[in-house]
């Protein structure tokens, strides 16, 4: 996933309050050089990032939608039920 680009710092991510999708301009490169990989400890907390982001959108769906998402819990639990080590 090393082709997307970086969200700014103020970027909230599941919020959607902005008007349509954010596509950064050749002005915003994030400070990165494409040349030069990006370091260990910058891949993690994109990665941090990106996982909270998810998680609070998951949580989002299970508040609107909480018909679903128990349905989909139970899917889960019976999946790791049958599930042979």
């Amino acid at each position: 996933m090393s082709d997307l680009p970086d969200l700014p710092a103020d970027a909230s991510g599941a919020t959607g309050d902005e008007g349509g999708p954010a596509t950064p301009g050749p002005e915003k490169s994030a400070g990165r050089d494409p040349a030069k990989p990006e370091s260990e400890a910058e891949r993690r907390r994109r990665r941090a990032q990106f996982l909270r982001d998810l998680a609070e959108a998951r949580e989002l769906r299970a508040r609107v939608q909480p018909r679903r998402a128990k349905a989909a819990r139970l899917r889960h639990a019976m999946r790791m039920r049958t599930f042979r080590w």
